[in-house]
């Protein structure tokens, strides 16, 4: 079964950017502590225990501490602080934790998902006191491969009746060979010495829990996602591929079925099985992706050059260049399955669907899978659901009531302007994938100026051809323009006039992000042609400044040692940004935070800035290598060694990550993540600068 596409809307538009555009960017929440001390009627010299418990997110598991040390992940550990008031009893005990065998490091695991419990045995020294010290552990996810390191301050005060028994010292404790385990984890053994980024540590200093950093409703919501991709299954609805499949799948229920009840069943199974066949899409790129492979697809040249290409066909296919269909041996086998009837020929009848309305949902479908491609577990699913669900339940609900057939509009003309338009914007779309290739590998092929230009002209083309100026095959004549399409004309081309502004160096706020970094640009109106030279806070060459830049003329450093060197020549505190050439939200950082005069006034004056690109795949020489701690891996290259740098030191693995030291390498502010909010940025700065200079005091 084929069909010859020949349809599409206006409802797409904003759609489609939305689901092409969606952040990647996200921050991983730690789990959720409590602790507290049984029994409450404590007495010096008896036990006592600790109680720990977690309630950890969704899809995301913590290894327990009753497996083998050697085997390979972090087992959990107390780490006890040096204290009279208390002494380690024995070894930190895991409650009925989960146990399975780990096919990536060969052996049994035990592991807590949903809510966790520890016992922590102690001894009470002290009629009044507290038990002090930390939580070290790591947290998982099997189906998206990345796992996080965290350590959780515990602070517990009580007091204590007298008892008949003496006070055990923690030297007179009887120390077990797990005891010394968790004594030797209080030492800095754990950073690989070797690496630049083994930092010297003090007992002062704290480093904040991720969630402490992020601004609330900040990050990108799965409720906003699957609503994105709900209204995307919506819009795929009036493709050229799938509109006319309503009337035919009525057909198909109305034709076979005597009962009406026997209809309505076979019309709900008919939807479940859509529903499925995309949920199952969803589910199989989750179980691939990782934090390894989401970088590999977000920065490697190979697929983002191939999804640029993807794109490319799929434009010229939809601007009737050629028809883009399936096999039609392999279309008609699964269409022969579905007229053999029963629940079989119901599911079979849904998979034909699916592949007939390929050639239309599949840059649809695709986009959401790309979006969503951030080493997550549920939003692939949820989102591949969503736009399952909206897929499904039209079709359902036309074969429970054929009667609403009468109301739909006649296929047409219409259908492939739809078509046409979102030709357009695949063309469009197809560039930002090129874009990302080029600035990680600095191809230096597509700038700012030149992104801005292609643009320009591709939607100024799809503004002619909405007023009826340019006419493509399988287009019907064009008496005349309706006011909806006047009005998508009218909006198009206040698009491409916003745009135009940009190519002399205006920001283009709304699209930041988007674009090339504006350091890319090579014609500013205030400037002229744009220096590439980097301005310098010394007289020293600065590294790697010959290919990495920051945006708005802030001086500033691309290695830590080198800043953190300058910051204390100047007297400045350290200001590490934690960016990526394809980090979205940096870039929405750069050109609507960092742009304004409060903000930027204090980023040149007031700090010395390093910015620490995360996926930056310049190699190092191999003196220069180290074997980081976190994952046991070889850090080769600049960008995996920032990384590193940025999950080891601060527990965090999201950018844009904004981190302030003092000279002694100790935070003094909590870090930020994104938020477009600046006024709190500013105050973000100030306190820092604050407390900077009363330690200098």
């Amino acid at each position: 079964m084929t069909l010859a596409p020949k349809k599409v809307g206006k409802l797409l538009l904003p759609v489609f950017l939305l689901i092409s555009f969606l952040a990647q960017a996200q921050l991983v929440k730690p789990p959720k502590w409590t602790f507290t001390l049984e029994p409450k009627d404590l007495q010096v010299g008896e036990k006592a225990t600790v109680i720990l418990e977690a309630e950890i997110p969704m899809g995301w598991y913590v290894y327990s501490n009753d497996f083998d040390k050697d085997l390979g992940p972090l087992l959990t550990e107390f780490v006890p602080a040096a204290s009279g008031d208390f002494a380690v009893a024995s070894k930190l005990k895991a409650i009925n934790p989960k146990k399975k065998f780990d096919e990536v490091w060969e052996g049994d695991v035990t592991y807590f998902m949903g809510k966790g419990r520890f016992e922590q045995p102690i001894t009470i020294n002290a009629t009044s006191g507290t038990v002090k010290g930390s939580l070290e552990y790591q947290m998982c996810s099997d189906l998206t491969g990345q796992c996080i390191n965290y350590e959780q301050d515990i602070e517990i005060k009580f007091t204590a009746k007298e008892g008949s028994l003496k006070p055990q010292s923690a030297t007179e404790e009887v120390i077990s060979e797990e005891a010394e385990v968790i004594t030797e984890a209080i030492s800095q053994d754990s950073i690989a010495p070797e690496s630049p980024f083994a930092l010297a540590e003090t007992e002062s200093e704290v480093i904040p829990e991720p969630q402490d950093f992020t601004a609330e409703g900040e990050t990108e919501s799965l409720l906003g996602f699957m609503v994105l991709a709900f209204l995307a299954g919506l819009a795929a609805l009036i493709t050229p591929c799938v509109f006319p499949m309503i009337p035919m799948t009525v057909s198909f229920f109305t034709g076979r079925s005597k009962k009406r009840s026997e209809g309505i069943r076979q019309a709900f199974i008919y939807g479940i099985s859509i529903i499925a066949i995309y949920t199952i899409a969803g589910t199989a790129v989750a179980a691939i992706q990782g934090p390894e492979f989401a970088n590999w697809l977000a920065t490697h040249w190979i697929p983002n050059v191939f999804f640029f290409l993807i794109f490319i066909v799929f434009a010229l296919a939809f601007l009737g260049m050629f028809e883009l269909t399936l096999p039609s041996s392999f279309v008609n086998k699964i269409d022969a399955k579905a007229e053999k009837g029963g629940l079989g020929g119901v599911f079979f009848m849904a998979f034909t669907l699916v592949l007939v309305s390929f050639s239309c949902t599949g840059p649809i479908v695709g986009s959401i899978l790309i979006s969503s491609a951030g080493g997550e577990l549920v939003k692939p699913v949820l989102g591949m659901f969503s736009f399952g669900l909206a897929f499904a339940i039209p079709f359902t609900l036309f074969a429970i009531f054929p009667e609403w057939m009468q109301r739909l509009p006649k296929s047409g003309g219409w259908l492939n302007t739809v078509k046409v338009v979102l030709g357009f914007l695949e063309l469009a779309l197809a560039f930002k994938f090129l874009s990302i290739a080029d600035l990680v590998y600095h191809w230096g092929i597509l700038d700012r100026d030149i992104f801005l230009a292609i643009w320009i002209v591709i939607f100024s083309a799809l503004g002619l051809y909405l007023l009826g100026k340019i006419r493509l095959p399988h287009d019907s004549k064009l008496d005349h323009i309706g006011v909806p399409r006047l009005l998508l004309a009218l909006l198009t081309f206040a698009f491409v006039v916003h745009m135009i502004p940009g190519l002399w160096g205006a920001p283009l706020k709304i699209l930041s992000g988007y674009l090339p970094p504006i350091t890319t640009q090579q014609f500013k109106i205030e400037g002229g042609i744009a220096s590439g030279e980097m301005p310098s806070t010394s007289t020293e060459v600065i590294k790697y400044a010959d290919r990495l830049k920051i945006p708005h003329g802030i001086p500033g450093y691309f290695d830590y040692e080198q800043a953190l060197a300058a910051a204390k020549l100047e007297g400045k505190p350290l200001l590490i940004d934690f960016t990526g050439h394809g980090c979205v939200n940096c870039r929405k950082m750069e050109e609507n935070v960092w742009v304004d005069p409060q903000v930027l006034k204090r980023l040149k004056e007031d700090f010395v800035m390093v910015a620490l690109y995360i996926d930056e795949r310049l190699e190092l020489p191999e003196s220069e290598w180290y074997t980081s701690s976190y994952d046991g891996k070889v850090k080769k290259t600049l960008g995996k060694q920032n990384a590193d740098f940025q999950i080891t030191r601060f527990n965090n693995n999201a950018q844009p990550y904004y981190v302030i030291l003092d000279h002694n390498e100790q935070l003094v502010a909590k870090p930020r993540g994104y938020n477009t909010d600046i006024a709190a940025f500013v105050e973000f700065l100030d306190e820092a600068k604050k407390i900077f200079n009363e330690q200098r005091q």
